[in-house]
C-alpha cells in the first residue's frame, strides 16, 4: 500500500473511532437523562419477576388517590407514621384509611433517628400506630441521613437502641417488625441481628446484595418511578416488591 493510501486508511479508522465514541457518549447521556426523569430504571426488568408490588409514601406525595394507585397493580403500601421521638406525619391517618378503603394491604413505617433513644421512639410509634390485626407489621427505616453520611454514629450504640425498639414493637404488636435498610446501614447496624424480622432492603441501581447473605422479604427497587394518583412536592414514588404471593403477605399481618 502506498504512503498516501495508508494515510487515508489511518484517517478513516480514526474518524470511525471518533464517531463510535461520540455515539456511545450520546447513548449514555440519553440513558442517564431518562433515568433522572424516571422513564427507564435498571431494576424494573429484574423486579418484574415478583408478582406482588407496592409503594411507600409520606406527606411528600401530597394527597393520594388510593383507588387510582391500587388500579396500577399496587398490592401493598407502607405509609409514613413517625420519625424519631416526636414527629408524626400529618398524612398518616388519611393514607392509612385511604389504602384500607382501596383494598391495599397497608402498614406503617417509622424513620429511625440516630439522635434519640429507642425507648422514646417506640413510645412515639405506639401512640400513633394502632395495633389493628389487618395491618402489616410496623417497619423501621434505618438509613444514614444528613451529617451521618459523612460521620456515621457508633454501631454498638445504634445497635443497642435498635434492640430496645424492636423488642418493644414485638411485644406490643405481637409480631416482629419489618426492618428497612440501605445496604450500607444494614452492614453497619443490622447484619447478624434481628434475624426473625422480615428484611426490606433498598437497592435501587442493582439487585440487592445483603452483606451477611440473609434473604430479603421486601425489595425497594426504585425511588424514581411515576404513577398516577398523587399531587405532592415529590413527583416520584418509591416502588417495592415482596418475595412471595399475596396470600403470603397477608399472613404477615399484625396479631394485635
Amino acid at each position: 500500500m502506498s504512503g498516501t493510501l495508508r494515510r487515508v486508511h489511518t484517517r478513516s479508522n480514526a474518524f470511525v473511532v471518533v464517531v463510535s465514541a461520540s455515539v456511545v457518549l450520546v447513548v449514555v447521556a440519553l440513558a442517564a437523562a431518562l433515568m433522572v426523569r424516571g422513564v427507564i430504571w435498571p431494576n424494573r426488568l429484574l423486579a418484574a419477576q415478583y408478582e406482588v408490588r407496592g409503594v411507600d409514601v409520606s406527606s411528600w406525595q401530597g394527597t393520594i388517590d388510593w383507588p387510582a394507585l391500587a388500579g396500577q397493580d399496587v398490592d401493598f403500601a407502607y405509609v409514613k407514621a413517625t420519625e424519631g421521638s416526636g414527629f408524626v406525619d400529618d398524612t398518616f391517618e388519611t393514607n392509612l384509611q385511604g389504602a384500607r378503603d382501596a383494598g391495599v394491604l397497608v402498614g406503617a413505617y417509622h424513620f429511625f433517628s440516630f439522635e434519640s433513644p429507642g425507648r422514646t421512639q417506640a413510645e412515639n410509634i405506639l401512640r400513633t400506630v394502632p395495633a389493628d390485626p389487618d395491618l402489616l407489621p410496623v417497619a423501621i427505616d434505618v438509613e444514614h441521613y444528613g451529617e451521618f453520611y459523612r460521620d456515621p454514629p457508633d454501631p454498638a450504640a445504634i445497635r443497642a437502641e435498635l434492640r430496645e425498639l424492636v423488642a418493644t414493637l414485638r411485644d406490643h404488636y405481637g409480631v416482629e417488625p419489618v426492618i428497612y435498610a440501605t445496604q450500607a446501614a444494614y452492614s453497619r447496624y443490622i447484619a447478624g441481628e434481628h434475624t426473625e424480622s422480615p428484611l426490606w432492603i433498598r437497592a435501587v441501581y442493582l439487585p440487592p446484595r445483603v452483606s451477611d447473605g440473609r434473604e430479603w422479604a421486601f425489595w425497594q427497587y426504585s425511588h424514581r418511578d411515576r404513577l398516577d394518583g398523587y399531587d405532592g412536592e415529590e413527583s416520584f414514588i418509591d416502588m417495592n416488591v415482596f418475595r412471595g404471593d399475596l396470600a403470603d403477605l397477608g399472613l404477615r399481618r399484625s396479631r394485635g
